[in-house]
């Protein structure tokens, strides 16, 4: 039944990957945020991270474990003037379905805005937002397989402007726990959006297709992440010529270096354990750090991330700090707890 399972999800991403259109302009983009402290600490994209932290598993279904039952994720972020992130995931293991399970919503408050006519009278306020609820499910497949499903429902309201949509994630796993080694992929919002904001057409969701691996050292606390995104589409420069050329930027930067073509799709990441309790995280994204570049200025941190956690028994406490701009960071933090102490994966 396992087997059967697993070959008609992998054929059900064969089908869906390739029903999904590569180019143009992707609606609810706010789904490719990391809502997660330690993903964001990694770079802000990483599937393949061999940890007890369930909110790894909103990005990768195939990371739901066992041992996440009953734990709970709560997540916070503050950006400039009153933009915040909430996030909540919680997991339930089913010993008779032999089924990991997982729900959650990630919202997006953009605060208050005042909303006018075109000659600029008030008319009054309204509240934009962003949210997806999430339902998950994994399985072991044979002793080192994984594979999971997220299904989602998506809304935004931006006053009189709303749409819906939904979509799914498909992700498989091998962990070879003897030489400490995870390797991962996932295709990520394979969807369709139900309704489209007024007055506009119907957009494709942004999709990604993703691939990791995270190798710990087997005599230092070390653990080493390569994660590759947007695989199915080897350009993903954004080249706007007209604006760069408006604003006297730079427009043969890198412009046709194959090399830097290959980085965009490229997230390094690195986490230390100085204990059981403590973990260090550092991570570089290099498409980050390229788009958010200004100009020919410097771009100081941009794509570098940092983040911390403390693991003690039934408690996991992360921050992390992550830099689109000289002048702008974004400070995440997040609790996980559970009613099971944790077991760090990291003492293996």
């Amino acid at each position: 039944m396992q087997k059967s399972c697993f070959l008609v999800l992998l054929l059900s991403i064969s089908i869906i990957s390739r029903a999904q259109t590569l180019g143009g302009n992707s609606v609810f983009n706010f789904l490719k945020f990391s809502n997660t402290p330690q993903l964001t600490a990694l770079g802000g994209i990483n599937i393949s991270q061999q940890t007890e932290d369930i909110g790894l598993s909103f990005h990768n279904p195939a990371l739901l474990r066992e041992s996440m039952h009953t734990q709970t994720h709560v997540a916070f972020s503050s950006f400039s003037d009153a933009v915040r992130n909430y996030h909540l995931l919680t997991g339930y293991h089913s010993e008779k379905l032999k089924t990991n399970f997982a729900l959650g919503i990630n919202y997006f408050n953009y605060g208050i805005i005042t909303q006018t006519d075109p000659s600029g009278n008030i008319l009054g306020e309204f509240r934009p937002a962003d949210y997806v609820i999430q339902i998950s499910a994994s399985r072991k497949y044979l002793e080192r397989w994984y594979y999971g499903a997220s299904f989602k429902f998506i809304y935004s309201s931006y006053g009189a402007y709303r749409s819906s949509g939904i979509a799914m994630d498909a992700g498989v796993t091998y962990s070879d726990t003897a030489n400490l080694l995870q390797v991962a992929l996932t295709l990520k919002n394979m969807g369709v959006q139900l309704k489209a904001y007024d007055g506009t057409v119907k957009n494709d969701l942004p999709f990604d297709l993703q691939m990791g691996i995270s190798k710990k050292l087997a005599k230092a606390p070390i653990q080493f992440s390569l994660t590759l995104h947007h695989l199915h589409q080897f350009n993903i420069k954004y080249d706007d010529s007209s604006f760069n050329a408006d604003n006297g930027f730079d427009q043969s930067n890198g412009k046709n270096m194959i090399g830097d073509k290959v980085f965009r799709h490229i997230v390094l990441a690195t986490q230390l354990f100085i204990s059981d309790k403590i973990e260090i995280s550092v991570g570089y994204n290099y498409l980050r750090r390229k788009e958010l570049n200004t100009g020919n200025a410097g771009n100081g941190l941009n794509g570098f991330s940092f983040g911390a956690g403390i693991i003690v028994k039934k408690i996991q406490i992360r921050y992390a700090r992550t830099y689109y701009q000289n002048n702008f960071a974004n400070n995440q933090f997040g609790i996980s707890f559970a009613f099971n102490q944790f077991s760090p994966s990291h003492k293996n």
